[in-house]
């Protein structure tokens, strides 16, 4: 049976937490900045954690993680 592959885009924006849950980074934290307040920039720094019903498909993409 050849190996599983890996999506390899996925791979890059999602990881494992020890519990075995999938972290995420936040979106809109590249550009357009100015107009954000540095409330809601500092906010987005920090990593979330995917939703529930998305969890059957990343871990589809993500067969090793």
């Amino acid at each position: 049976m050849p190996k599983m592959k890996t999506n390899r885009a996925a791979a890059k924006r999602f990881s494992a937490t020890g519990s075995g849950k999938i972290r995420r980074r936040k979106a809109f934290t590249s550009h357009i900045l100015t107009k954000k307040s540095t409330k809601r920039k500092r906010n987005l720094r920090k990593a979330g954690l995917i939703a529930e019903c998305d969890t059957k498909a990343i871990k589809r993409m993500l067969p090793y993680l």
